[in-house]
């Protein structure tokens, strides 16, 4: 199953890169009959692959087909990273979040590959394992890089 997620996941992305506006309007339905899948797959690969974090606004519309708009969001934007320090981090954050936003950053050429090492070397469960607070702590840590990413550009 896992396989056919990857599959579904490319397809996409491959649509988003082929727009100028970095966004697709796709049918879940009709997707899911072009791999031959349930349409709750289509919806485990949407909520899995294409979140906030990763750098993508999801928007469903019922009626008329039942459309689902799927939005890359452009993470050079500082407002993105803003929104990253106010509304997806929050006040703990776990190893795999963090590492899921700083290789979209890296993906997305908003940090180089030495500062993506330092960066989740920073976060990583090692590091914090032995503390209670680990997740809060992690979360600031975040949170002070993104501000520095941000005073940087």
């Amino acid at each position: 199953m896992s396989k056919l997620s990857n599959i579904i996941e490319d397809f996409i992305k491959d649509m988003l890169k082929s727009t100028e506006a970095g966004a697709v309007e796709i049918k879940r339905n009709e997707l899911a009959q072009k791999f031959e899948c349930a349409p709750s797959q289509i919806n485990y690969v949407l909520t899995t692959r294409f979140t906030t974090d990763k750098g993508y606004y999801i928007e469903s519309r019922r009626g008329g087909g039942g459309y689902i708009k799927i939005v890359k969001i452009n993470i050079n934007d500082d407002s993105r990273i803003k929104n990253l320090v106010l509304n997806i981090i929050g006040s703990s954050l776990t190893v795999n979040k963090s590492r899921d936003i700083v290789k979209e950053f890296l993906s997305e050429g908003v940090v180089n590959d030495r500062e993506y090492k330092l960066m989740n070397a920073a976060l990583s469960s090692r590091l914090l394992q032995s503390l209670d607070s680990g997740n809060e702590i992690r979360a600031d840590i975040m949170k002070n890089m993104l501000l520095a990413l941000v005073e940087r550009s």
